[in-house]
This record gives structure tokens, C-alpha cells and sequence, in this order.
């Protein structure tokens, strides 16, 4: 007897795929970076880094996944770990004022959060990777998230939210990198523009 569960499983897992590679990944030029510099050393108000973790080779999540035991996810490798850190370098000699660092739940979002050491990292479980969904976009953690980043517009210092590629796409539209991100700004009409990209790491 055909598992009707596993068969849709795999359906929204090829989908999912399709996603991934569907996506345009966001490269930064100097236009996009350009943002920036106007922001250094400053206390800008509206404005949110929606990062992705860093380097955690794979795709998905194991069949075993649990999300209090990080042995059974997707990790940081040695690279995505010094990639998480100077991106948190970078941060830091822009010298602008964070307000607030939340992430996934996920082990790789939670540890990429922890090592930018640019503030106390709080857990969103609206930022949870949304790999398994059948809709993203549609999502309610998408909802969510877009309702936060509206309602920041007008508050000051600099939001980071550590999340998955997924996740930002279905916010964003764009794609991005592991270890990279997409700066953006909502206006009072509810629309949330890409102002800015961080930039291309090095490996």
C-alpha cells in the first residue's frame, strides 16, 4: 500500500528544491553595499538584516531531526564558524548601533547568532526554517515576520534576524549565500524593500 505521508512528503521536498533553484542569488555589488556606509556609526531607525546561518553543508534536515538535540541537524562546519564571526567583524567596525539579534531555533541559525558576538541572542521560533512548507510565502512564520519588520520602521538601532534560506526568499524574494545577508526597510503602506545586501565572503 502506497504511504499517502510519504509520498506528499517527498512532493513538497521536490518543491522545496525547485525553490532553491529558482531563487536569484543576490550578488553584492558596490550599489548594494553603498547603504552601508551611510549607516556607519550611526543609530538608524527602521532598518532590518535578515541574515542567513553560515555554512552548514547539506540540505534540509536529517529524518532523525529534534530540535532541543543539535546531533541530530545540520551543523556549522569549521569555515561556516569563522564565516559567522567576520561577519560579526564586519558588523561591528560599521560601528552601528544594534538594537536586538533573535534567530532560529535551528542549532546552525542559533550558533551563527551566538559567534556574530554582537548582542544577546534571543530564539524566534517564527524565524524556525521552513523547509518542510508547503507554501512559504503563505506561511504564518512569513506573515509574522513581515508584521515585524512593519512594525520596526519607526524604532531605532539596527534588528538582525539569524534564519534560513528559505525563509528569506519568502520574505524578500531573494536569495541569498550561507553567512550572507538582505538589509531592509518597510514604509508606513506596509511595503518592505531591499535596500542593501551584505557582502560576498571570501572563501
Amino acid at each position: 500500500m502506497i504511504n499517502l505521508g510519504k509520498v506528499m512528503k517527498v512532493f513538497r521536498r521536490s518543491a522545496i528544491y525547485l525553490l532553491l533553484t529558482c531563487l536569484p542569488i543576490q550578488s553584492s555589488f558596490a550599489n548594494e553595499l553603498a547603504i552601508w556606509d551611510q549607516l556607519q556609526g550611526t543609530n538608524p531607525k527602521g532598518y532590518v538584516l535578515l541574515l542567513r546561518h553560515a555554512l552548514a553543508p547539506g540540505v534540509g534536515d536529517p529524518e532523525n531531526f529534534k530540535l532541543n538535540d543539535c546531533s541530530t541537524q545540520r551543523n556549522l562546519s569549521e569555515i561556516g564558524r569563522a564565516d559567522a564571526k567576520a561577519i560579526g567583524l564586519w558588523l561591528k567596525r560599521r560601528d552601528i548601533k544594534i538594537a536586538r539579534v533573535e534567530s532560529s531555533r535551528w542549532c546552525r541559525a542559533k550558533e551563527s547568532a551566538q559567534l556574530l558576538d554582537i548582542g544577546k541572542v534571543r530564539l524566534n521560533s517564527n524565524l524556525d526554517s521552513l523547509f518542510e512548507s508547503a507554501d512559504p510565502a503563505k506561511s504564518i512564520q512569513t506573515i509574522r515576520v513581515k508584521k515585524q519588520i512593519v512594525d520596526y520602521r519607526n524604532k531605532s538601532g539596527l534588528l538582525v534576524l539569524v534564519g534560513h534560506y528559505i525563509n528569506i526568499g519568502a520574505v524578500t524574494g531573494v536569495g541569498v549565500e550561507s553567512g550572507e545577508g538582505v538589509l531592509v526597510k518597510a514604509d508606513s503602506k506596509g511595503k518592505i524593500t531591499v535596500v542593501g545586501m551584505t557582502p560576498k565572503l571570501n572563501r
